[in-house]
């Protein structure tokens, strides 16, 4: 019991810490939750949907619903189905979802195929070995908007978003390449279980069948047009009463445009039937388009920013069904909700992944629905607080990671610990100072910005991970990028290190890799002891704040993210992907943060206070995120000087969108992991705390909700 109470005097100050910042965790949580909920006025649920495919195999739908208090079974409500886009889960649809309930609607968020809590996988969904360019008419080989695709079939799924399954079958179905033959791979289903969604809500007593409408964001405007596809003429029968579930209306965040009306030879691009009759056709479609889309097929294929010459594209025209000369942005076109002829554009000053948090987008999609329907919203559609609710559950995030910082300090008074907490080596000599730290510095930034672009979309798309094994699309990417940045930084520590040992210069031991305590005894060697009791550490610190989020889900039904899925709870598919991905994280960043902190270390870092903290802490951080940073501005400015995304520009757009957009929420990602490495570095002189603490987290984030091709 001594021994206890004196831990607990040691500690005192970062056990005050801890459950100070945990109390603020839930605080800001409890609060986003009442946010969520309109204090009382909105009932949220979530929980699993059992589903079926369309080829019958079962599987559980992730889903939160958000009922307006006082709609039952006899005072039903209009509903809205949101779809989220890649990458993401229904918590992304959750600025659109919430003020839909807050103004008297239904609305149900999913996890599509392979995202969230889902159980089935993306593969499921099916794919074709073309993909298709333009859209708005007739493709062909010939003017190449009609092509063939190469490599693994997660690149095919990859590639053939918008190929769906109402599609003639020329477009659902593989091709044979020589003959033009129908193929039996086909696009099982592109709605990626929204259509099943639709008809769940539509069969909820509470609500409306014949007043619905969809929206989704990226991704999920294609599984939207889907939904909107197969729900055409759509019958219900509930209660006795047969309804119409045609959705009355499509809104669409950030999507790629479909031709709504015939071409010259009376056909529509895309029929169902093949047939030459209009039998398929979309109520009140609405696009919401950014213009900074960093996507160019939700430009229209156009490579400058959403502006005049896309306004004034055929493809923009025939979607609105005017001439080129009448199209126009911000106006309805055929505007008659009743008969679901009315067409609109608007664009808004955003980007790709914003534009689901826009306050301007969100306003006007209740206005549009409120038209498409007939009802009329209970409170001004002006009035949202969704926002309140993310900027809260941002806070709430920030202090769960703060906290495994202060638990990081608990371990510190745990005298078996005290090995790893030996500080920073008193080794002035080793200290980099100016062009010295700046030229190893400028290297390392340098190579992260060139290599980023390419090598993250080689491991997406192209290269042939086995993906039974390494089952997350987005995570291959990463895994790319730092195997290759992995190669590099050994053959900088290595090569040096032989050669100098060849010729008996060898001045470098263990110690200025951050990897052994300073000492005759284990400076000399891989000092796996130190390397054990800091993954003691690190681990406790992450199932702290893994604890903290499995709470917050279970108890508020929120994990804690900002936007992008960051840190959510693990069913059992993700966490053996978890597992499976670790191992190249970890060796990925003790390696940057031995060759960032240890062996480029700055004066000043064994300094106390925060005023030193921050002295050194902008340096390390910039060797972190300066490599994105360029990136970001390489992307960005020509976009902002209206000459378009510089992917594109530099590249091509095979290297543009998703790892591009990334960069939004990737860059403050590492900023954050920078504070956290630095200050493991000064409490503990060792690379080891710091990096594997934020190499798991970093494959917690990746491996978490995102995109995942086969669950087991």
């Amino acid at each position: 019991m001594k021994v206890f109470l004196d831990f607990l005097k040691r500690a005192k100050v970062a056990l005050i810490v801890l459950g100070s910042l945990l109390v603020a965790t839930f605080t800001l949580v409890g609060i986003a939750h009442g946010i969520e909920q309109d204090w009382g006025n909105v009932i949220v649920t979530s929980g699993q949907i059992s589903a079926t495919t369309v080829d019958g195999q079962d599987y559980q739908m992730g889903y939160k619903l958000y009922v307006p208090k006082g709609v039952d079974e006899t005072h039903p409500a209009p509903a809205v189905l949101c779809l989220h886009g890649y990458q993401n889960d229904h918590e992304t649809s959750a600025g659109y979802a919430i003020e839909f309930a807050r103004h008297g609607y239904v609305a149900l968020a999913i996890d599509e195929f392979g995202h969230g809590s889902t159980t089935i996988g993306m593969l499921p969904r099916g794919y074709t070995n073309h993909k298709v360019s333009v859209c708005y008419g007739w493709d062909s080989q010939d003017d190449k908007t009609y092509s063939f695709v190469s490599g693994v079939d997660r690149y095919k799924l990859m590639m053939n978003f918008s190929n769906l399954d109402f599609f003639i079958a020329k477009y659902s179905h593989s091709v044979d390449k020589s003959t033009g033959t129908i193929l039996e791979e086909k696009v099982k289903d592109s709605s990626m279980g929204g259509s099943f969604a639709y008809m769940w809500l539509a069969s909820q007593n509470y609500v409306q069948a014949d007043k619905m409408a969809v929206t989704g964001h990226s991704m999920g405007t294609w599984a939207a047009w889907s939904v909107s596809a197969a729900m055409c003429n759509a019958a219900l029968t509930k209660n006795g009463v047969n309804y119409d579930i045609t959705p009355r209306a499509t809104i669409l965040q950030a999507g790629e445009i479909f031709k709504t009306g015939t071409d010259a030879q009376g056909r529509m691009a895309y029929d169902k039937d093949e047939d030459g009759i209009f039998d398929i056709y979309w109520n009140n479609p609405l696009l919401l388009s950014a213009k900074y889309d960093e996507f160019n097929y939700f430009r229209d294929y156009y490579k400058t920013p959403i502006n005049d010459q896309v306004k004034l594209g055929d493809q923009n025209a025939n979607f609105l069904g005017v001439t080129n000369a009448e199209a126009d942005f911000n106006k309805t076109f055929h505007e008659n909700f009743a008969a679901g002829t009315s067409r609109r554009r608007n664009l808004y000053i955003t980007n790709h992944r914003l534009l689901t948090h826009n306050h301007d987008a969100i306003n006007d999609t209740l206005n549009w629905v409120s038209a498409s329907n007939g009802t009329a919203l209970s409170i001004a559609s002006n009035n949202q607080t969704f926002m309140i609710k993310e900027w809260l559950v941002f806070f709430a995030m920030m202090a769960a990671i703060a906290s495994t910082l202060a638990m990081i300090m608990v371990f510190k008074e745990i005298k078996w610990f005290a090995p790893v907490y030996a500080g920073v080596p008193n080794r002035p000599e080793k200290e980099k100072k100016g062009w010295k730290w700046w030229k190893a510095a400028l290297i390392t930034m340098g190579i992260s910005a060139v290599t980023y672009p390419f090598l993250t979309q080689l491991g997406h798309g192209l290269f042939p991970f086995p993906e039974v094994v390494f089952s997350m699309t987005i995570g291959n990417g990463f895994l790319m990028w730092y195997i290759f940045l992995i190669i590099v930084m050994l053959c900088f520590t290595l090569i040096p290190w032989f050669r100098k040992k060849k010729k008996g210069t060898l001045d470098t031991d263990f110690v200025d890799l951050g990897m052994a305590r300073d000492d005759e005894e284990h400076k000399k060697k891989f000092d796996w002891v130190l390397l054990g009791k800091s993954a003691i550490i690190a681990v406790s610190a992450l199932l702290w704040m893994y604890l903290q989020v499995v709470l917050c889900q279970a108890i508020f039904q929120l994990d804690l993210r900002f936007i992008w899925p960051f840190f959510k709870g693990f069913n059992w598919s993700r966490l053996l992907m978890f597992l499976v991905y670790l191992p190249i994280f970890i060796i990925f960043f003790v390696l940057n943060n031995s060759k960032i902190f240890a062996s480029n270390r700055l004066p000043g870092t064994n300094e106390k206070g925060f005023k030193a903290f921050m002295k050194v802490w902008w340096k390390y951080a910039l060797c972190m995120v300066g490599g994105i940073l360029t990136i970001v501005l390489i992307e960005y400015i020509p976009f902002f000087l209206q000459l378009g995304p510089g992917a594109d520009l530099l590249f091509s757009p095979t290297f543009g969108g998703p790892f591009m957009s990334l960069l939004i929420v990737f860059a403050p990602q590492v900023l954050v992991f920078s504070v956290i490495c630095t200050f493991a570095y000064r409490k503990t002189g060792n690379v080891f705390v710091g990096a594997l603490l934020v190499a798991m987290m970093a494959c917690w984030i990746v491996t978490g909700g995102s995109a995942i091709l086969y669950t087991f």
